[in-house]
Formats: structure tokens, C-alpha cells, sequence
């Protein structure tokens, strides 16, 4: 006589138990949601924007001439976007039925993840009858179908089923611990701790030190990664990833000599570089840098401490820097006719703001030791590069009038910054 084979072991997941049973029918219907459910989300639209704006930065980065095609399409998509995210917005709380449907559905979400954590855990699998997690896992997918099929009433019903169930048999072990609450949470923190340390980080231009290529409200996003990863508190960078900072670049760094502010300035000297401005000229290691007059009368649009716009003119130069042109201000009636030379030292890089004679920079001790006085920014201090302005909220943009001339600056959005 044949012994009897013993039976398999139940699956040590709710989910595992669930895809175990579902047909083909119920795997379309769940496929389906699920991508309804990302639709419909208020994140979409936004997904959907930070995943063409990977391939959009490297493009214009490495491309420089592909931005005249790239950004508006880029500024086509993220209209687009935002009329897609109003419209999810209305819809989801005009609806009565949507309203109703997603609360029920967020509920079963909840009720399912809580079953899945708790069938998860160590030790609960081999307390639990096999039957019990059998019935639960019928009653799940029974929960699944109806939000599926969008029956409110009937999602409502099966998801007060599977509750009673859950408090029946797995009662005891819903009490969710300290740890479990501290992993979870840890886990969200860390992942925004890496994104905004190591990959990229939003920087709000607070001042008029960089106009005209970044205006006072424009928000850039910061490449962390291209310089090397950067510990912060140490400030120091173990190892370049892609490149060390090149003259040109516009780069976002801790101010060293006052570390409870951030600075965004363009790197004019790198290493080694002697820099001197001869009658408003950068002039490196001798050799004068090219520029030429683009216009004597150019209004460009500041900001009061007090929030109050107005307007200053200056004398606007397109400026050739090592190959990377750019747009420079000066102020003719109060250029120095020299300054300099200033010897950037190992590891350092000397940082000037494009707004030549209003900007606190390496000139002027970066706003702290004072003007005459030259300080370098450490490689270690610098938190990345400026890649592009994702949001402008700047001068005599949409809605100005309610907001003392602040508005959303609709012909900023991703514009490369040069």
C-alpha cells in the first residue's frame, strides 16, 4: 500500500495564494484596473513628465543644438500635463460616483495590504489552517472582482466580508509593531534621502545674481551625480562619475563660508586657472575670453527684498567661455577696470554670476568676507550641475495680476540652462 503523498505547503503570501487562483478572465479584468488605477492617479501626470525628462536632459546635455527642437516639445508634453492633471483632478471630485468608488477601493487596497503583511510574516504562515488562508484568499480575490467590475455597493460588501474574516482568524496578529511602522517609513525616507543626494535635487533661484540665464523664480533641477557623489556634512567627494567641473558650467554649491546658504554662480576658473576681468573682460591663465555686444539698453525684471518688481537696465554680452557661450551683464558706469588675478587653488573652483556687477560671488568673498577679499568654492561644497529650469515662477507670468506680479512663467518650462 502506497503511503500518501503529503500535500504541498500553502503559499506564504496572500498574493502568491491569489495569483495561484485567478483565470485568465480575472487576470485581464485585474491588468486592467491596475493600469486604470495609474491612469487616474494625480501622480501620473507627473511620472509621466520625470520619465521623458531623463532622456530630455542627457539629449540636450551631450546635444546642445537638439534643444531647439526638444524643449518645446518637452514644454508641448508638460502643458499637456498640467491639463491632464486638472482634468483628474475635476473629475475625481465632481463625480459622485468616482468619489464613492475610489474611497471603497482605497479601503480593499488598505484590507488586502494588511493581509498580505500579516500571512507575510515569519512564523504566521505555520499558525494559520490552511483552509482559513485558503477561504481568505477566495475572499480576496471575490474583493478584487468587484473593484474590478467598479460595483461600489458590491465592493463595499465583499471588502465587510473579508474584514469580518480578517478580525475572526487573524486578529491576533494585526496589531502592526513599531518596527514593522519604522521599516516602512524608513524605507520611504531612504529612498528620498538617495534621490535627492545622489541622482537630483530642486534649487529655487532666490536672487538676481544670474540673469539673464536664470530668472528670479525659476526652479532648477541639480544633477547630483555628475561630479562624483558628494557626502554631505563632510563635503567631500571620494570619486568623479562622470567629469570634474568644467569652466562654463553652472553648478549649485554650498557656500563655504557661510554653510546655511546655497549659491548657484558659473564656474569661470577651474584648478590651477589664473582669472582676471580686464575692463569688464574675463581674461584665464592670459588669454582673454571673446565677447561681443548684444545690446546697450537691455531691461531685464529684479526683485525687492520686500517682494516688489522693477526694473534695471544693463549692457547685455554674449560671452564665449571655453568654448560654452552665454549671456553676461555688465553695468558700464560702475565696471572696475580691473580685478584680479585670482589663482584657483587644487580641488577649488573659482564661481562668478552671470549678473557681473550685482553678484556676491568669488570676487567678493561669496557675500561674507567682503568685496577685494577672493574665495574659492571646494570641490567638496559643490552639490551639482544645473541641468533645467522644470518651473518658473517668475515676473508677469499667468496670473500675475493676483499675486503683486508673480506668475507662472509658461515660456521658462525647460529651458536649458546655458
Amino acid at each position: 500500500m502506497n503511503a500518501a503523498m503529503p500535500s504541498a505547503p500553502p503559499p506564504a503570501k496572500l498574493s502568491e495564494a491569489m495569483a495561484a487562483r485567478r483565470t485568465p478572465e480575472m487576470l485581464r479584468a485585474r491588468r486592467i484596473l491596475v493600469w486604470r488605477e495609474r491612469l487616474t492617479s494625480l501622480w501620473a501626470p507627473l511620472c509621466i513628465i520625470g520619465l521623458m525628462y531623463v532622456p530630455y536632459t542627457v539629449l540636450i546635455e551631450y546635444s546642445r543644438a537638439s534643444a531647439t527642437w526638444a524643449q518645446p516639445l518637452m514644454k508641448g508634453l508638460g502643458l499637456l500635463m498640467v491639463l491632464y492633471f486638472v482634468a483628474l483632478l475635476v473629475w475625481r471630485n465632481v463625480s459622485p460616483k468616482e468619489k464613492a468608488l475610489r474611497g471603497a477601493r482605497h479601503e480593499a487596497t488598505e484590507l488586502l495590504e494588511e493581509n498580505e503583511r500579516i500571512l507575510g510574516k515569519p512564523g504566521v504562515n505555520a499558525k494559520v489552517p490552511a483552509d482559513v488562508q485558503a477561504r481568505i484568499a477566495e475572499q480576496a480575490l471575490r474583493v478584487e472582482q468587484a473593484s474590478a467590475e467598479g460595483a461600489v455597493e458590491q465592493l463595499r460588501a465583499e471588502v465587510k466580508t473579508l474584514e469580518g474574516l480578517t478580525a475572526q482568524h487573524l486578529g491576533a496578529f494585526r496589531k502592526q509593531s513599531a518596527m514593522d511602522f519604522i521599516g516602512g517609513f524608513g524605507k520611504a525616507v531612504l529612498v528620498a534621502l538617495v534621490i535627492r543626494t545622489f541622482i537630483v535635487e530642486p534649487y529655487r533661484i532666490p536672487s538676481g545674481s544670474m540673469l539673464p540665464t536664470l530668472e528670479i523664480g525659476d526652479q532648477v533641477f541639480v544633477n547630483k551625480f555628475i561630479y562624483g557623489v558628494r557626502i554631505p556634512f563632510l563635503n567631500v567627494v571620494p570619486f568623479v562619475i562622470v567629469r570634474p567641473p568644467e569652466r562654463g558650467d553652472v553648478i549649485v554649491f554650498n557656500n563655504p563660508v557661510n554653510e546655511s546658504v546655497d549659491y548657484i554662480k558659473r564656474v569661470v576658473g577651474v584648478p590651477g586657472d589664473v582669472v582676471e576681468f580686464i575692463n569688464g573682460v574675463v581674461h584665464i591663465n592670459g588669454q582673454p575670453q571673446p565677447r561681443q555686444l548684444v545690446s546697450g539698453d537691455f531691461t531685464v525684471h529684479n526683485i525687492t527684498d520686500d517682494g516688489r518688481w522693477f526694473d534695471q537696465q544693463e549692457t547685455l554680452y554674449e560671452e564665449d567661455l571655453s568654448g560654452v557661450t552665454h549671456a553676461a551683464l555688465q553695468t558700464l558706469s560702475r565696471m572696475p577696470r580691473h580685478e584680479g588675478p585670482y589663482e584657483v587653488p587644487p580641488g577649488h573652483v573659482f564661481a562668478v554670476g552671470d549678473n557681473r556687477d550685482n553678484s556676491a560671488d568669488s570676487r567678493h568673498g561669496l557675500g561674507v568676507t567682503g568685496a577685494g577679499r577672493a574665495e574659492y568654492v571646494p570641490y567638496g561644497h559643490i552639490k551639482g550641475k544645473a541641468m533645467v529650469v522644470w518651473l518658473s515662477l517668475g515676473y508677469h507670468g499667468l496670473l500675475h495680476n493676483l499675486f503683486g506680479g508673480t506668475g507662472l512663467r509658461v515660456d521658462r518650462f525647460f529651458q536649458p540652462v546655458r
